[in-house]
């Protein structure tokens, strides 16, 4: 088998895509395959049947997610008592305690919270936590419930997520008094020793440079400020800061050259000493997928040596990608994982093209652009986002942090337990220099951020890419350059084409977000000839008013970014209430906003604060009878026709038609306003109606649905708000109308597919 493990791990790698995409068609695909290469003599008969069998177990062995099944029976669904092993290490923070527990009854796998009452960390003086160690049986008291899922398109999915690390529960503790343990296991030294070593760190170093010791050395970097955290995953920088094989083989390097070098130790006695050392290196530095694939590599390598059997570097990376799953089936969901290879594998494939270079700079080049070509399609899948110029930026910031940042945070570690006096210059130094190397970061993102967004490849398509991908290297490393050239073009076509799929296609899309109590509305018309925001709304605090980042950061961004937008011809917003333009401000931040839509009698110190010197939107403010063209789409305006002298009475009401209906969008109108609305347009009839203010009975009288006839009713409420919308009176004059209801609440985001000749509504929770 030397020499066609890599057969046996891409079998592997099909059998992780049929669970991860529950595509049956990659059976029939490696078959296929496999008779290929068997009929052309292309292999022998045994790595034929090793390959097969390890398609066929992982195809048995990896879980598909999406076949996970919730039963709310696992359960009870009141307070009960559980008993069970702690099965990850104790996680601890001012503000959060968090561990997986194994319950013994069901087998399954819950994560149990506990959310202290206070900032302070007094709760690591109670009792109970003590006994809160890696192995522990435990009994505890509380309610198993179903972890939050994504109600909107694009947002992060909290519950398939825990899913991928096989967790289907969660279990709130309202006290650590509710909480027994007792025992512990081996491992749980090597997890003490980490929090000790931590919390070391944070006493003897500045804060600045223990927040990045702690995320170089040991993979932690919740201190890290989250701008900076921000502006690292937008130009593909966190590979530098998670831990990764420069991390070990620096490490292997150090012992080496104090080991056999100063003579303390002979080479045999070093190789043992790495063997057990790595191993526990990767459990202090929390067991991250990259740092485990290093580890066991170096390992084997050590190992493979020692007892003279000949593998390739292919053959060991193929060997541990194996072993890695085995010991844990749910790793393969882990995008370090699925990063940690691809880049390794994609490295070592073009290591003779990048071995040619005598230039130590246009190596490292090179490096960057194969590691960064090689994940566009992982990133797209993840991130919807790729920025060209990370290849550039990344030249300039690895050496930085191999040749510096990293060697002296290891070299920092053990000087941390001598005297002050030996760490204060080194800790000085570094957070000068460091603070300028992320000022200049900083000011590249401000000035060069032209990211390129599109939604994930579809599976053919990533394919494809990864087929063509192989290929250009292949033809880089035998130096056709015109090949490598006409494949690379392929390359870019590939992704453009994907990338720009909305402006050759002849459907549009209505969005109502589910963003609690408050609207927002994205209209992206066919062809991508316009994309209007109707409000952008906010959940705010009632203490302070003012608004949060969370809707935008965590429903809209991701929403635009997945559908590839990076500008809005139009925001359109009814009027001044948080909950209808509270995201506004961040929408304007971060995004191309053309032009600004409200209404004549928009409060003018709320617009002046929104815009905040943002010179290239223009603000247009309209009135009763205008009408706004946008992408060849019109918007009339139908109200206010008067100052009515409150927000929610002001608010905008546009006509316009999507998809052959007429969709009238009110904001919070009262009913005095819908009763103004049939006197000034006693003919208006509709097909889809934002039913106003929420669903609340101060709106939707009976006479205004009698007169305008609407299909649709679209309600954008919270799930289980404080005011009881919609109220039981509106929803028994839409029922008796029979008008169709769809809410957010009920359905999470709601969406209108669309062309020319009609559409259909669809709802993200069925």
């Amino acid at each position: 088998m030397k020499g066609y493990w890599h057969l046996v791990a891409l079998a592997g790698g099909a059998a992780i895509i049929k669970a991860y995409f529950h595509n049956q068609w990659i059976i029939l695909a490696f078959l296929l395959w496999l008779f290929y290469l068997y009929y052309y003599e292309r292999l022998g008969k045994w790595p034929i049947i090793v390959s097969l069998t390890v398609f066929i177990f992982f195809s048995l062995y990896i879980p598909s997610i999406d076949k996970q099944v919730y039963h709310d029976n696992h359960f009870p669904t009141e307070q009960s008592l559980y008993t069970g092993k702690i099965v990850s290490p104790v996680l601890t923070t001012k503000d959060k305690l968090e561990f997986t527990l194994e319950e013994r009854k069901s087998g399954n796998s819950i994560l149990i919270l506990y959310f202290p009452n206070n900032d302070n960390e007094t709760y690591r003086n109670d009792p109970h936590f003590s006994s809160l160690q890696h192995g522990a049986t435990c009994m505890l008291e509380g309610i198993a419930e179903l972890p939050a899922e994504s109600r909107n398109p694009g947002q992060f999915d909290y519950r398939h997520f825990l899913l991928t690390k096989g967790i289907s529960h969660q279990l709130v503790l309202d006290s650590l008094e509710n909480i027994s343990c007792n025992g512990s296991s081996f491992l749980n030294r090597f997890y003490l020793l980490r929090q000790y070593l931590l919390r070391h760190i944070e006493t003897q170093l500045s804060a600045f440079t223990s927040s990045w010791l702690t995320a170089i050395v040991f993979g932690e970097d919740s201190s890290i400020d989250s701008e900076t955290e921000k502006v690292f995953q937008r130009w593909s920088l966190t590979h530098i800061i998670a831990i990764s094989g420069s991390n070990i083989g620096l490490i292997v390097g150090i012992f080496y050259f104090m080991l056999i070098r100063l003579q303390l130790l002979t080479k045999e006695k070093t190789q043992w000493l790495v063997i057990f050392l790595l191993p526990v290196y990767a459990l202090l530095a929390g067991g991250e997928p990259s740092v485990w694939r290093a580890s066991v590599m170096v390992v084997a390598f050590i190992l493979f040596n020692k007892y003279r059997f000949k593998f390739s570097y292919t053959d060991v990376l193929s060997i541990v990608f194996l072993l890695l799953i085995l010991f844990d089936k749910y790793i393969v969901y882990h995008v370090g994982f699925q990063l940690s290879f691809i880049v390794t594998f994609a490295i070592f494939l073009s290591s003779k093209w990048v071995a040619e270079s005598k230039s130590p700079f246009w190596q490292v080049l090179q490096i960057s652009f194969v590691s960064q070509m090689v994940i566009i399609p992982i990133q797209l899948a993840y991130f919807s986002i790729f920025q060209p110029l990370s290849i550039i930026l990344n030249l300039l910031i690895i050496p930085y942090f191999t040749l510096f940042a990293i060697p002296l945070m290891y070299i920092l570690l053990p000087l941390s337990f001598f005297p002050s006096v030996l760490v204060r210059p080194l800790d000085s130094i570094f957070a000068e220099i460091h603070s300028l190397v992320i000022s200049f970061t900083a000011f590249v993102d401000r000035n060069f951020y032209f990211p390129f967004l599109s939604g994930g490849l579809p599976l053919i398509a990533a394919i494809i890419y990864f087929g063509l991908f192989f290929v250009f290297m292949g033809d880089l490393q035998r130096r056709r350059l015109k090949q490598a050239f006409r494949t690379g073009v392929l390359l870019c076509l590939l992704v453009m084409l994907i990338a720009a799929k909305p402006y050759y296609s002849s459907t549009g899309t209505v969005t109502m977000f589910d963003i609690g109590q408050g609207d927002a509305f994205l209209i992206e018309l066919p062809y991508r000839k316009g994309v209007v925001m109707i409000d952008a709304g906010a959940r705010f605090s009632f203490e302070n008013m003012e608004a949060s980042e969370n809707v935008y950061e965590q429903i809209l961004k991701p929403y635009f970014y997945s559908r590839g937008i990076r500008k809005l011809d139009a925001l359109i917003i009814s009027h001044e209430d948080l909950d209808h333009m509270g995201s506004a401000t961040f929408i304007l931040q971060n995004m191309e906003v053309e032009e600004i839509i409200v209404s004549d009698y928009f409060d003018e110190i709320l617009l002046s604060d929104l815009i905040n010197g943002n010179s290239n939107t223009n603000i247009r403010k309209v009135h009763r009878d205008d009408s706004e063209a946008i992408g060849g789409n019109v918007f009339h305006v139908l109200a206010p026709g008067e100052e009515r002298f409150s927000a929610n009475e002001n608010s905008l009401v546009l006509l316009s038609e999507l998809g052959g209906a007429n969709w009238l969008f009110t904001g919070d109108i009262g009913k005095d306003e819908e009763k103004e609305l049939l006197g000034a347009y006693p003919n208006l009839s509709l097909d889809v109606l934002k039913v106003a203010h929420h669903g609340s009975n101060t709106s939707t009288d009976p006479i205004f649905l009698e007169r305008t006839s609407p299909r649709f009713a679209l309600i954008s409420v919270g799930e289980n708000n404080r005011y009881g919308h919609p109220a039981v009176d509106v929803l028994d004059a839409l029922k008796e109308k029979g008008v169709v209801i769809l809410r957010t609440d009920q359905s999470g985001a709601v969406q209108y597919i669309f062309n020319g000749q009609g559409g259909t509504f669809f709802t993200y929770i069925p």
